[in-house]
This record gives structure tokens, C-alpha cells and sequence, in this order.
């Protein structure tokens, strides 16, 4: 599960700084809607229960 979170830290930060380099509204309103993706997915692994649900 930590190779997951680590993959998903990691895209998140790349994604931060692409979202600084940004030309266009629309390259950051995708890059924005990727962040949301990542930080939904994290906040579902961070949740107590998750490690065990298998």
C-alpha cells in the first residue's frame, strides 16, 4: 500500500510544479482536476479501516 501512496505523492508533486509552469487556464484547470484526483485517492487510503479491507 505504501508504494501506492509514495506513486501518488509523487505524481501530486510533479503535477505542482507543471501547475507553476503552466501557460494556459486550461493547462491549469487539467492539472487542477488531476491534483483533485490524486487527493481523493490519498484521503481514501489514509482512511482507517482501508489497510485491512482486503
Amino acid at each position: 500500500m505504501s508504494t501506492v501512496i509514495e506513486n501518488l505523492l509523487l505524481r501530486k508533486q510533479k503535477l505542482v510544479e507543471q501547475l507553476e509552469k503552466a501557460p494556459t487556464a486550461e493547462d491549469r484547470d487539467k492539472i487542477e482536476h488531476q491534483l483533485e484526483q490524486i487527493n481523493t485517492a490519498l484521503d481514501f487510503l489514509d482512511r482507517p479501516g482501508t489497510k485491512n479491507a482486503r
